[in-house]
């Protein structure tokens, strides 16, 4: 088999990852709503490259989870304080009005929004696309070629975004140096510990060991992923016509902001608990997406959709996406269970 040969199952992954990144993100959340499809257009460049180049960064690097989530927050301060800006800006969406601004920046909406594209924009396509191809799981998809093409994507991604979305929606905005300055030194450290000292993921075959805990069935993971994900986008994201999150008025916000960084906190000490003690296998792993989506897009509903068509368009999205992860657990069954 020739070299091009070999590495074609990967480019096929990597296509694949490209392309349901921005579903993943946006579109099973109802934002927006399936009549906007052709912006696909403009979120595969940045979504897609973003993630396949996170992937491929932790894959070549071996580093495992942790680092994903920390580059995929990386990704989040890239997106919304560098090309679109909105993590500091006075006007767009509206956000400026959901909680007071710290150091120049929009509070609830950062905090909302940074670990909303770790999970939602990075770890979650990453981890379907793991167990859509479980044999290359370990493994770059790509060549160096791919690396630098997914690389210009992101790249020119955000410019595409940069000069459509943020200037039609927030025309004449421009963040403060220091705001840009301290979001470059984020992304900065948050791309060091990833890549630096973050934990090895081992290339070799993991070698079983006396489990100190099993983690509990995957339907409960389910369940449990799906309660903490629709409390966190509840908590933070003001809906139903509120202004504030959670329909608090002024200094009051303070507190679900305190509780959805406390429910994140709780939520990720459970995963990593259970998937490290022993016993994690791939239907655990689904079971987590499933969770996570099936209450990201439930919260669409409720928070998004504003019209008929909207609500019944999403609905009938999130029973597609919840019929192809049915699919994929069927087809769980044919392979060698795995860590997540």
């Amino acid at each position: 088999m020739t070299t091009t040969d070999s590495r074609a199952p990967g480019r096929w992954a990597a296509l694949l990852l490209a392309l349901i990144t921005p579903i993943v993100a946006e579109f099973t959340l109802g934002n927006p709503p399936l009549s906007q499809a052709w912006l696909l257009l403009l979120w595969v460049p940045i979504y897609g490259g973003g993630t396949v180049l996170v992937r491929e960064l932790v894959r070549r690097s071996g580093a495992g989870w942790p680092a994903i989530l920390l580059l995929g927050a990386a990704y989040g301060i890239v997106e919304e304080g560098l090309v679109l800006q909105s993590l500091s800006s006075p006007t767009l969406y509206g956000v400026a009005d959901w909680a007071p601004r710290i150091l120049g920046l929009n509070s609830a909406y950062t905090e909302l929004n940074i670990l909303y594209h770790a999970v939602f924009s990075v770890a979650l396509p990453i981890l379907l696309a793991d167990l859509l191809f479980p044999g290359l799981r370990r493994r770059p998809y790509l060549g160096r070629t791919g690396l630098v093409v997914a690389a210009a994507a992101f790249v020119l991604g955000g410019v595409l975004l940069r000069w459509s979305v943020a200037a039609f929606m927030d025309p004449g905005y421009q963040a403060p140096a220091p705001i840009v300055a301290g979001c470059l030194a984020a992304v900065a450290l948050l791309a060091a510990v990833a890549l630096g000292v973050g934990p090895r993921l081992s290339s070799a075959p993991v070698e079983p060991s006396a489990p100190r805990g099993l983690p509990p069935r995957p339907w409960t993971v389910g369940v449990s992923c799906g309660l903490a994900a629709f409390g966190y986008l509840a908590l933070l994201y003001p809906f139903g016509g509120a202004v504030q999150p959670a329909f608090t008025r002024g200094g009051w916000v303070a507190v679900p902001m305190l509780a959805a960084a406390a429910l994140a906190v709780v939520a990720g000490w459970l995963v990593r608990r259970w998937t490290t003690g022993g016993g994690w296998t791939d239907r655990h792993s689904l079971a987590l997406a499933c969770g996570a989506l099936t209450a990201h897009t439930v919260f669409g509903l409720i928070a998004n959709a504003e019209t008929l068509a909207d609500r019944i368009g999403l609905a009938v999205l999130g029973l597609v996406m919840i019929g192809l992860l049915a699919l994929l657990g069927r087809r769980l069954t044919a392979y060698p269970v795995g860590s997540c």
